[in-house]
Protein backbone atom coordinates (compact mmCIF):
# COMPACT_ATOMS: atom_id res chain seq x y z
CA UNK A 1 0.00 0.00 0.00
CA UNK A 2 2.82 2.74 -0.65
CA UNK A 3 3.42 5.35 -2.96
CA UNK A 4 -0.81 6.41 -2.83
CA UNK A 5 -1.86 8.77 -5.77
CA UNK A 6 -3.51 11.72 -4.14
CA UNK A 7 -6.45 13.52 -6.40
CA UNK A 8 -9.13 15.14 -5.12
CA UNK A 9 -12.07 13.36 -4.79
CA UNK A 10 -12.05 11.46 -1.03
CA UNK A 11 -13.14 7.85 -0.67
CA UNK A 12 -14.48 6.13 1.58
CA UNK A 13 -15.15 1.88 2.16
CA UNK A 14 -18.25 1.31 3.93
CA UNK A 15 -19.00 -2.42 4.92
CA UNK A 16 -22.20 -3.82 4.91
CA UNK A 17 -23.15 -0.99 2.45
CA UNK A 18 -26.10 -2.61 0.64
CA UNK A 19 -28.97 -1.65 3.08
CA UNK A 20 -29.91 0.04 6.05
CA UNK A 21 -27.38 2.34 7.95
CA UNK A 22 -24.75 0.97 5.80
CA UNK A 23 -26.77 2.53 2.62
CA UNK A 24 -27.36 5.71 4.19
CA UNK A 25 -23.63 5.93 4.53
CA UNK A 26 -23.37 5.48 1.03
CA UNK A 27 -26.15 8.15 -0.16
CA UNK A 28 -24.52 10.62 2.20
CA UNK A 29 -21.13 10.51 1.43
CA UNK A 30 -21.87 9.82 -2.55
CA UNK A 31 -24.15 12.71 -2.22
CA UNK A 32 -21.15 15.11 -0.70
CA UNK A 33 -19.21 13.82 -3.94
CA UNK A 34 -16.95 11.16 -2.23
CA UNK A 35 -15.90 8.21 -4.12
CA UNK A 36 -17.95 5.21 -2.51
CA UNK A 37 -16.51 1.89 -2.13
CA UNK A 38 -19.68 -0.47 -1.12
CA UNK A 39 -18.85 -4.08 0.52
CA UNK A 40 -21.77 -6.55 0.22
CA UNK A 41 -22.14 -9.74 1.51
CA UNK A 42 -24.43 -11.93 -0.71
CA UNK A 43 -25.01 -12.49 -4.14
CA UNK A 44 -28.72 -11.45 -3.38
CA UNK A 45 -27.34 -8.10 -2.08
CA UNK A 46 -25.35 -6.66 -5.40
CA UNK A 47 -28.09 -5.48 -7.10
CA UNK A 48 -28.90 -2.88 -4.25
CA UNK A 49 -25.47 -2.39 -3.86
CA UNK A 50 -25.21 -1.75 -7.77
CA UNK A 51 -28.08 0.62 -7.85
CA UNK A 52 -26.46 2.89 -5.50
CA UNK A 53 -24.20 3.95 -7.72
CA UNK A 54 -26.41 4.82 -10.70
CA UNK A 55 -24.23 7.99 -11.87
CA UNK A 56 -22.28 7.92 -9.01
CA UNK A 57 -18.52 7.14 -9.00
CA UNK A 58 -18.04 4.35 -6.96
CA UNK A 59 -16.98 0.76 -7.07
CA UNK A 60 -18.95 -2.38 -5.36
CA UNK A 61 -16.91 -5.25 -4.00
CA UNK A 62 -17.77 -8.74 -2.40
CA UNK A 63 -16.25 -9.99 0.71
CA UNK A 64 -17.20 -11.37 4.48
CA UNK A 65 -15.41 -9.25 6.71
CA UNK A 66 -15.10 -11.63 9.24
CA UNK A 67 -11.92 -13.27 6.55
CA UNK A 68 -8.85 -11.69 7.00
CA UNK A 69 -8.81 -12.54 3.36
CA UNK A 70 -11.27 -10.45 2.42
CA UNK A 71 -11.25 -7.67 4.27
CA UNK A 72 -7.39 -7.08 2.71
CA UNK A 73 -8.70 -7.79 -0.98
CA UNK A 74 -11.14 -5.10 0.02
CA UNK A 75 -8.60 -2.30 1.07
CA UNK A 76 -6.68 -3.66 -2.71
CA UNK A 77 -9.76 -2.74 -4.66
CA UNK A 78 -10.18 0.47 -2.95
CA UNK A 79 -6.72 1.30 -3.59
CA UNK A 80 -6.68 -0.22 -7.42
CA UNK A 81 -9.45 2.06 -8.19
CA UNK A 82 -8.78 5.34 -6.61
CA UNK A 83 -5.29 5.13 -5.31
CA UNK A 84 -6.24 6.14 -1.66
CA UNK A 85 -8.70 5.19 0.95
CA UNK A 86 -9.49 8.45 3.49
CA UNK A 87 -12.32 6.70 5.79
CA UNK A 88 -13.80 3.77 6.64
CA UNK A 89 -17.45 2.91 7.83
CA UNK A 90 -17.51 -0.26 9.22
CA UNK A 91 -21.25 -1.26 9.43
CA UNK A 92 -21.19 -4.69 8.43
CA UNK A 93 -23.21 -6.76 11.08
CA UNK A 94 -25.15 -9.81 11.79
CA UNK A 95 -27.60 -11.10 14.84
CA UNK A 96 -29.97 -13.78 15.40
CA UNK A 97 -32.89 -12.70 17.61
CA UNK A 98 -33.45 -14.60 20.69
CA UNK A 99 -35.02 -13.22 23.95
CA UNK A 100 -32.96 -12.41 26.27
CA UNK A 101 -34.59 -14.28 28.88
CA UNK A 102 -34.86 -17.76 26.35
CA UNK A 103 -30.64 -18.86 27.92
CA UNK A 104 -31.02 -21.82 26.32
CA UNK A 105 -31.95 -20.52 23.02
CA UNK A 106 -27.91 -19.10 22.01
CA UNK A 107 -26.03 -21.51 21.03
CA UNK A 108 -22.39 -21.50 21.46
CA UNK A 109 -22.16 -20.85 17.32
CA UNK A 110 -24.29 -17.92 17.71
CA UNK A 111 -21.61 -16.33 20.19
CA UNK A 112 -18.94 -17.44 17.67
CA UNK A 113 -20.64 -16.00 14.36
CA UNK A 114 -22.14 -13.00 16.24
CA UNK A 115 -18.70 -11.97 17.74
CA UNK A 116 -16.81 -13.03 14.18
CA UNK A 117 -18.37 -10.38 12.53
CA UNK A 118 -19.28 -7.64 14.72
CA UNK A 119 -16.26 -7.53 16.45
CA UNK A 120 -13.80 -9.04 14.41
CA UNK A 121 -14.67 -7.89 11.61
CA UNK A 122 -14.25 -4.19 12.28
CA UNK A 123 -10.92 -4.89 13.52
CA UNK A 124 -9.94 -6.90 10.51
CA UNK A 125 -11.43 -4.49 7.74
CA UNK A 126 -9.52 -1.13 9.89
CA UNK A 127 -5.94 -3.30 9.96
CA UNK A 128 -6.69 -3.84 6.04
CA UNK A 129 -7.18 -0.32 5.54
CA UNK A 130 -5.08 1.37 8.16
CA UNK A 131 -1.93 1.95 6.13
CA UNK A 132 -3.63 3.96 3.64
CA UNK A 133 -5.88 5.57 5.80
CA UNK A 134 -2.50 6.92 7.99
CA UNK A 135 -1.41 7.77 4.19
CA UNK A 136 -1.25 11.76 4.10
CA UNK A 137 -3.11 14.25 5.99
CA UNK A 138 -4.22 10.80 7.70
CA UNK A 139 -8.04 9.77 7.69
CA UNK A 140 -11.14 8.63 9.91
CA UNK A 141 -12.53 5.18 10.87
CA UNK A 142 -16.32 4.98 12.35
CA UNK A 143 -17.75 1.70 13.76
CA UNK A 144 -21.21 1.28 13.78
CA UNK A 145 -22.18 -0.23 17.03
CA UNK A 146 -25.19 -0.14 19.52
CA UNK A 147 -27.11 1.39 22.27
CA UNK A 148 -27.62 -2.11 23.47
CA UNK A 149 -23.96 -2.39 24.08
CA UNK A 150 -24.31 0.25 26.64
CA UNK A 151 -27.38 -1.08 28.01
CA UNK A 152 -26.81 -5.03 27.36
CA UNK A 153 -30.13 -4.72 25.81
CA UNK A 154 -30.97 -5.30 21.60
CA UNK A 155 -31.38 -8.52 19.68
CA UNK A 156 -29.92 -11.29 22.00
CA UNK A 157 -27.37 -11.52 24.72
CA UNK A 158 -24.73 -13.02 22.18
CA UNK A 159 -25.86 -9.52 19.79
CA UNK A 160 -25.56 -6.54 23.03
CA UNK A 161 -21.56 -8.63 24.22
CA UNK A 162 -20.17 -8.95 20.23
CA UNK A 163 -21.54 -4.74 20.21
CA UNK A 164 -19.84 -3.86 24.25
CA UNK A 165 -16.44 -5.71 23.12
CA UNK A 166 -16.80 -3.61 19.33
CA UNK A 167 -16.61 -0.49 21.44
CA UNK A 168 -13.73 -1.27 23.41
CA UNK A 169 -11.86 -2.07 20.12
CA UNK A 170 -12.82 1.47 19.13
CA UNK A 171 -10.94 2.24 21.98
CA UNK A 172 -7.57 0.02 21.53
CA UNK A 173 -7.66 1.19 17.93
CA UNK A 174 -7.70 4.81 18.49
CA UNK A 175 -4.93 4.42 20.68
CA UNK A 176 -2.80 2.42 18.18
CA UNK A 177 -3.70 4.59 15.35
CA UNK A 178 -2.91 7.97 16.23
CA UNK A 179 -2.44 10.30 15.52
CA UNK A 180 -3.04 9.91 11.97
CA UNK A 181 -6.29 8.03 12.35
CA UNK A 182 -9.17 9.23 14.25
CA UNK A 183 -11.24 5.85 14.83
CA UNK A 184 -14.52 6.44 17.03
CA UNK A 185 -18.11 4.53 17.41
CA UNK A 186 -21.69 5.31 17.55
CA UNK A 187 -24.46 3.67 18.83
CA UNK A 188 -27.82 4.05 17.36
CA UNK A 189 -31.18 3.24 19.73
CA UNK A 190 -33.79 2.34 17.93
CA UNK A 191 -34.07 3.18 14.13
CA UNK A 192 -36.79 3.14 11.36
CA UNK A 193 -36.19 0.82 8.34
CA UNK A 194 -33.45 -1.92 10.12
CA UNK A 195 -33.34 -5.14 10.46
CA UNK A 196 -35.80 -5.57 13.77
CA UNK A 197 -38.66 -3.51 11.79
CA UNK A 198 -38.30 -5.93 8.72
CA UNK A 199 -38.09 -9.37 11.03
CA UNK A 200 -40.63 -8.69 13.92
CA UNK A 201 -43.37 -5.07 13.01
CA UNK A 202 -45.00 -5.98 15.94
CA UNK A 203 -41.27 -6.12 17.89
CA UNK A 204 -40.36 -2.63 16.29
CA UNK A 205 -44.08 -0.94 16.84
CA UNK A 206 -43.48 -1.98 20.14
CA UNK A 207 -40.45 -0.47 20.96
CA UNK A 208 -40.93 2.63 18.97
CA UNK A 209 -43.56 3.58 21.04
CA UNK A 210 -41.46 3.12 23.78
CA UNK A 211 -38.73 5.31 22.73
CA UNK A 212 -41.23 8.14 21.44
CA UNK A 213 -42.66 7.91 25.01
CA UNK A 214 -39.28 7.69 26.95
CA UNK A 215 -36.82 9.71 24.88
CA UNK A 216 -36.34 13.90 25.24
CA UNK A 217 -36.57 14.19 21.03
CA UNK A 218 -39.57 12.02 21.61
CA UNK A 219 -38.67 9.95 18.16
CA UNK A 220 -37.47 7.36 16.36
CA UNK A 221 -34.18 7.99 14.35
CA UNK A 222 -33.72 7.19 10.78
CA UNK A 223 -30.90 5.56 8.88
CA UNK A 224 -30.07 9.09 6.90
CA UNK A 225 -30.02 10.68 10.43
CA UNK A 226 -27.33 8.17 11.42
CA UNK A 227 -25.33 8.76 8.05
CA UNK A 228 -25.17 12.35 9.00
CA UNK A 229 -23.51 12.04 12.00
CA UNK A 230 -21.10 9.78 11.18
CA UNK A 231 -20.15 11.75 8.22
CA UNK A 232 -19.51 14.62 10.78
CA UNK A 233 -17.10 12.15 12.60
CA UNK A 234 -15.81 11.65 9.52
CA UNK A 235 -14.71 14.72 7.95
CA UNK A 236 -14.97 16.90 10.98
CA UNK A 237 -14.69 16.01 14.47
CA UNK A 238 -10.80 17.04 14.62
CA UNK A 239 -10.45 16.78 18.35
CA UNK A 240 -12.12 13.30 18.68
CA UNK A 241 -10.79 9.87 18.56
CA UNK A 242 -11.64 7.05 20.95
CA UNK A 243 -15.25 8.17 21.79
CA UNK A 244 -18.41 6.00 21.43
CA UNK A 245 -21.85 8.76 20.79
CA UNK A 246 -25.40 7.07 21.77
CA UNK A 247 -26.81 8.09 19.02
CA UNK A 248 -30.49 7.82 20.90
CA UNK A 249 -32.70 10.62 21.43
CA UNK A 250 -32.08 10.90 24.99
CA UNK A 251 -33.26 7.80 26.46
CA UNK A 252 -30.29 7.59 28.47
CA UNK A 253 -31.17 10.55 29.97
CA UNK A 254 -33.67 8.63 31.41
CA UNK A 255 -31.63 5.22 32.36
CA UNK A 256 -33.07 3.28 29.92
CA UNK A 257 -32.19 0.46 27.94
Amino acid sequence: MEDIVSDEAKVVVVTGGASGIGAACVRYFLSRDWRVVINYFTDAERQSAEALLVDRVGIVVQGDVSSDADCRRIAQQALDAFGRIDALVSSAGTTRMVPHADLDGLTIDDFIRTATVNTAGPFLISRACAPALAAGDGGSIVIISSYGAIYGTGSSIAYAASKGATNTLTMSLARVLAPKVRVNAVCPALVSDGFIERLDPELFRSRAAHQIDRSPLRKVGTPAEVAADIYWLTAGAAMITGSVLSLDCGLHLNGDG
